[in-house]
């Protein structure tokens, strides 16, 4: 339960080195599946106030998996945070509950804030559209599986690159490896960050910009495709100028690396058409299974280890 010491978290890919992200991989490819007995006796509390499909059931599937309980909240209707509950108090009332805590939250920089009060080890499972860490390790543990490698690799991150925190932590965690160039394609309104894209080009890293998809499918390794986030565009006007603004189709892949491979955080909405789940290419339906034994891999490293320091 709860101690009087900050205890080891993961807010950030940036957390991470290069080392230690290969060991969280190592040890997701050693569990896999698997059932254990790791966490009998642990409680791990999923406080969610966003709607998630896939981050919240992989981790949930992952702690049954290890013989341990859940206990938090899948949206904030009918608990205290509807009655103005604090972040900081739901922190320390969950600390008391839990062994670990994974949290999502709306507002950026919110799961670093909640990481310094916890008491307990706690897993970012998105915070606005900073970061989404565990997300980036299943991306990273999908494209080493695929490509055989994390290096010198051709990757292309399409969609809403402005409010993607799946694609922010993704280039975060590229540019730890060597020899890996970045393409970028969006709408002029949804374009990555300058600001972070001259961090990356400070660290290293070749980027190139384009617009059509058409450009760039038949000379990358991986296409990273994203939805165009509702939820985040400041009004209904902006969503409707950019809906639709990329569709990969099987048309789109012809001429593709034979073993190029379509990642998609999911869920998906228009971007990704359906006739791409039937080629060799489409891998997102395996990627998100490999969410499960990623997040086992972070359960066990951060709850009964002390092999991942939390921060660089």
């Amino acid at each position: 339960m709860a101690t009087a010491t900050r205890a080891a978290s993961l807010v950030s890919i940036r957390d991470l080195s290069r080392a230690e992200m290969e060991r969280v991989l190592e040890v997701a490819a050693e569990m896999g599946h698997a059932r254990s007995d790791e966490l009998h006796g642990k409680q791990v509390a999923l406080l969610f106030y966003e709607p998630s499909t896939r981050t919240r059931n992989s981790f949930l599937t992952a702690v049954h998996q290890m013989g341990g309980t859940v206990c938090g909240f899948d949206n904030t209707e009918g608990t205290s945070v509807q009655k103005g509950e604090t972040l900081h108090d739901t922190i320390k009332m969950f600390e008391a509950y839990s062994d670990a805590i994974v949290l999502r939250h709306p507002r950026d920089g919110a799961a670093r804030w909640a990481a310094d009060l916890s008491g307990v080890p706690l897993i970012n499972a998105g915070d606005g559209k900073n970061q989404h860490p565990t997300q980036t390790l299943l991306d990273l543990f999908s494209m080493r599986a695929t490509q055989g490698r994390l290096d010198n690799l051709h990757v292309a991150l399409t969609g809403d690159l402005k409010y993607g925190r799946t694609v922010h932590s993704l280039a975060d965690a590229l540019a730890e490896f060597r020899g890996n160039v970045l393409h970028l394609v969006a709408p002029p309104t949804l374009e990555f960050p300058a600001q972070h894209a001259a961090e990356l080009r400070a660290r290293g890293m070749e980027i190139h910009q384009h617009r059509r998809l058409e450009d760039i499918a038949r000379e990358v390794d991986v296409l990273y495709v994203t939805r165009i986030q509702r939820e985040r565009l400041p009004d209904e006007t902006e969503y409707e100028k950019v809906r639709g603004s990329y569709r990969l189709t099987a048309a789109t892949l012809e001429g593709a690396k034979d073993n190029m491979r379509v990642l998609h955080p999911l869920p998906r909405v228009d971007e990704i058409a359906a006739d791409v789940d039937a080629t060799k290419h489409a891998y997102y339906f395996e990627q998100a299974r490999n969410g499960i034994p990623v997040r086992k891999a972070l359960l066990r490293l951060l709850m009964l280890t002390d092999e991942l320091a939390g921060e660089k």
